[in-house]
């Protein structure tokens, strides 16, 4: 019997050597994929704004900016903690390093609290203030940014103890600004043309607006009068005639030629109503043709009623470095407009002349050519005398570039835009088109294509009117729905445990 019990089965031997080899192993598995995780992570993101007013969002002007510097830009802010705009500064700069892959370092010195520290740097940078301030270095030239030129704040009321608020931070326009300075350095000189009835750029100017949001980009305004100079100085790089009322004299005219012809740059903008007869001369030359028309066209403003408007709205086109952009872009062009006609069959082949257009009139302008007339009858389109679409409103002409744009080539540069009172300050507070069309304009001009974008946005503040209808509504909101919501449910979870 005791042959019929089977042995007992020996126990498999356990490999502690392999089992422990294969623990550390997937261990070390686990840590590689961990950190290749966080790597990739760290190195490649994105980062996206979802908050109303985009505070934080880089415009597409600063990003071009950043893209071009080729040296890094170290930021230091002296903030002390508690500063009102702290935290919007923090995050701003934050989207800056991310944007500038690498090239923006930022150091934030509390002087509460660092108090060597913060001696130390404004000894160094000579920055005298007691306000919080950023310091921007680059390759040894640099630029202070005050708290205040950051936010815009509401007037306190002495009488009640208010604290002044922020209505508006306007971080990245002040910042940016401060980059373009200290990047260029020196300040590119925009010669202004007074002398025939032009706006003024001091006092009670009209173009206010316009002048402070370009001088924001490192530009200077400097006031030329072509009767009192012998040529157009050689510091200014860029000319710009806006709107004269009256006509250039022969001896200006020969000014500006010389100028054109030493590779100038020109912008300049046209009033339809004045008769400027020797600008329009020296148009053709290089084959631009104002015609004399003015744009309209009929709106619908009820269901049976149709009104005339002369205000142009228009659009930019993207088949050339200067709004290539501002591709589809609608801006409005308020005031008199006339139309371009643009004749490159005209211009020797042997002046290397390039002709572009850069805006064009929605669909359903005409150009008028009985514009002066009071008689409804002729205020209408006729194809036989009338221009109809495409009405090109805005152009450039290049002579002597090159059609590749990576190639940079000394050439003269005009641009020209049938309207001038678009960049005045009553048609401005429509829409920032207009300053990015300008904007660009001169940043070609200057042969600064990296800065040609839409540019920060000008920051409003945000408000809501609601009529007494609205009012009647909101009231019901708050005093019947909200309250009734939470006690519906409480009903019904205090029946359902009844039951």
């Amino acid at each position: 019997m005791a042959d019929d019990i089977a042995p007992a089965s020996q126990p498999k031997k356990i490999h502690r050597f392999q089992i422990g080899l294969n623990v550390v192993i997937q261990i070390a598995i686990l840590i590689l994929l961990a950190a290749m995780v966080n790597y990739l992570g760290f190195q490649h993101y994105r980062r996206w704004d979802y908050s109303r007013d985009k505070k934080y969002a880089l415009s597409d002007r600063t990003k071009h900016f950043l893209d071009g510097i080729d040296g890094k830009v170290r930021i230091t802010v002296f903030f002390a903690s508690q500063n009102p705009i702290y935290g919007d500064v923090q995050s701003l700069l934050t989207e800056y390093q991310y944007a500038s892959g690498g090239k923006i370092d930022v150091e934030y010195v509390d002087p509460e609290r660092s108090l060597t520290r913060a001696k130390e740097l404004l000894a160094k940078y000579k920055v005298v203030t007691d306000e919080s301030v950023l310091i921007l270095d680059y390759k040894g030239r640099n630029k202070t940014v005050k708290a205040s030129e950051m936010a815009e704040t509401s007037q306190p009321n002495p009488l009640t103890g208010e604290e002044p608020q922020i209505t508006a931070f306007k971080g990245e326009q002040a910042i940016t600004s401060a980059l373009i300075d200290v990047v260029e350095g020196k300040k590119n000189i925009v010669g202004y043309v007074l002398g025939h009835k032009e706006p003024p750029l001091t006092g009670a100017s009209p173009v206010s607006i316009m002048k402070t949001f370009i001088e924001n980009e490192n530009v200077e305004f400097k006031e030329l009068n072509l009767f009192e100079v012998p040529s157009i100085p050689a510091e200014i790089k860029v000319v710009m005639i806006d709107g004269p009322q009256y006509d250039f004299s022969e001896r200006e005219m020969k000014l500006l030629r010389d100028f054109w012809n030493k590779d100038g740059r020109i912008l300049l903008l046209i009033d339809p109503t004045a008769k400027t007869t020797r600008l329009s001369a020296f148009l053709s030359e290089l084959g631009v043709k104002v015609d004399d028309d003015r744009l309209m066209a009929m709106v619908k403003t009820g269901i049976q009623e149709v009104a005339r408007v002369r205000d142009v709205v228009a659009h930019f086109l993207p088949d050339n470095p200067v709004t290539q952009r501002l591709a589809d872009v609608r801006a409005p062009f308020i005031g008199a407009t006339s139309s371009l006609t643009l004749q490159p069959a005209q211009v020797m082949a042997a002046a290397n002349i390039h002709l572009a257009p850069l805006a064009q009139a929605e669909k359903g302008y005409w150009g008028e050519s009985d514009y002066y007339s009071d008689d409804e009858s002729l205020l209408q389109y006729d194809p036989a005398k009338d221009k109809g679409d495409p009405l090109t409103i805005a152009a450039s002409v290049e002579k002597g570039g090159s059609n590749d744009q990576r190639v940079q080539i000394n050439s003269a540069r005009l641009i020209i835009v049938a309207n001038s009172t678009f960049i005045h300050d009553d048609a401005l507070t429509q829409g920032q088109q207009g300053l990015d069309f300008v904007s660009a304009s001169l940043n070609w001009l200057l042969s600064r294509e990296q800065l040609i974008g839409i540019a920060p946005k000008i920051p409003e503040v945000l408000t809501f009117t609601l009529d007494e209808r609205e009012l009647r509504n909101l009231r019901w909101i708050i005093l019947v729905f909200i309250p009734l919501t939470p006690a519906l449910v409480g009903f019904f979870v205090w029946w359902r445990r009844r039951a």
